[in-house]
């Protein structure tokens, strides 16, 4: 390792870097609807600004997807906080959409590169022994950082002077701290090659991995899309169908989701992979009926109780579904192979999204909405259902 100096210390910090990352893409989510009313554009158009999101990430997952290896961890964060500073430069100067769909591709990018990079940075530090805490430090940045954006946002706009400009110019000095703190940190790769070494990673799926993948894809895929509709169209639906105009209040009920997935995903360490496959699914059905129940009856206490169940269960599925694909993997496929997981996992935030916008104009938000939840109940019963008749068999909890 150059200039070994693990510790916990430079594993937080190397945290706190994941946090800001992740968080400035979300920020955006409370503030939809003052976009909207704005520029005037239609609940399709939220979606696929939304959506722009998860094509950047896929993008980068199949075209750099493997860059810290290649050229160390800080000059890929550095390019991620250089995307992230770049976004927020988009949202401060947005005069119109086109403002909106660059801000989001240049956010998705920076997810891109951040989600593999530091998640191996915060691993590479942590001092011997410590691979487990590392894990949940990773973890919880990540997680964390997602349900940080929507809360600061929404404090912010609700709080502050300025809502569509002081978040991200907060954000921003964030990121330039953050840039302060990598050249503190020591790099952990140890023969690093130049950018125009980092080639495309192409996903895979080995005949051996296919019987779990399939159930656990499908499981990725409902999550993700479950916090695709929270985080793009939830703040609009509370507004309008439950009169809560309070952003703040918006951001809190998005980042739950968040949070909970941080528990949802240590609760695998007590259940088990093979457990918490169709434990996760059958969590996830349930927060779909609450989804469900909240459209109908225009409840909130439904929506907190959506988001909160549906991020737990989002959490345990993806973690356990991670671990199912990686560990019956061979190893020499087991990047490409989480790389299809997370390609699948990203279609899901982006693809569902985008129909729930093109159908809440003819239809209404709400019967759209309803729409996508009996889709999501039967793909997540049989994924359920699959992972009942065929267990996931795996040496690791």
């Amino acid at each position: 390792m150059v200039g070994d100096r693990r510790g916990w210390l430079p594993c937080l910090l190397a945290g706190a870097v994941f946090i800001v990352g992740m968080t400035g893409t979300t920020l955006p989510t409370p503030l939809y609807p003052l976009y909207q009313e704005e520029f005037g554009f239609s609940e399709l158009t939220v979606t696929v600004v939304y959506a722009v999101y998860a094509f950047g990430v896929i993008g980068v997952l199949l075209l750099a997807g493997n860059a810290s290896d290649t050229i160390g961890r800080r000059p890929t964060l550095y390019g991620g906080l250089g995307f992230a500073a770049a976004s927020a430069l988009c949202f401060l100067f947005a005069d119109g959409l086109a403002w909106l769909y660059a801000g989001r591709l240049l956010s998705g990018l920076s997810a891109g590169l951040f989600t593999g990079a530091a998640t191996a940075y915060v691993m590479d530090l942590a001092p011997p022994g410590g691979g487990a805490r590392a894990t949940l430090v990773a973890t919880a940045a990540n997680m964390g950082g997602l349900g940080c954006g929507p809360l600061l946002a929404g404090v912010l706009a609700e709080y502050a002077p300025e809502p569509l400009l002081l978040p991200f110019a907060v954000h921003l000095a964030l990121v330039a701290v953050s840039a302060v703190l990598l050249l503190g940190l020591p790099e952990t790769v140890r023969e690093r090659q130049p950018w125009g070494a980092v080639r495309p990673q192409r996903p895979a799926l080995p005949m051996q991995v296919r019987a779990v993948f399939v159930p656990a894809a499908i499981a990725s895929f409902a999550g993700f899309a479950l916090f695709g509709v929270f985080t793009s169209i939830s703040p609009t639906f509370l507004s309008r169908s439950l009169q809560v105009d309070n952003h703040a209040v918006s951001g809190l009920v998005v980042a739950l989701a968040f949070f909970a997935s941080i528990a949802g995903q240590l609760g695998v360490s007590r259940f088990g992979v093979a457990r918490s496959l169709p434990l996760g699914c059958a969590v996830l059905f349930a927060s779909l009926s609450f989804l469900a129940g909240a459209l109908v009856a225009s409840l909130l206490v439904l929506v907190v109780l959506a988001a909160v169940i549906g991020g737990a269960g989002q959490g345990l599925s993806f973690r356990a579904a991670l671990s199912a694909v990686a560990t019956g993997a061979p190893v020499e496929q087991r990047a490409a192979v989480i790389s299809a997981l997370f390609v699948v996992a990203y279609t899901g935030i982006s693809i569902p999204v985008i129909g729930v916008g093109a159908l809440s104009d003819p239809l209404g938000l709400e019967e759209a909405g309803l729409v996508f939840t009996g889709c999501m109940l039967l793909l997540v019963a049989s994924a359920a259902a699959y992972l009942l008749g065929r267990p996931v068999r795996t040496g690791r909890r």
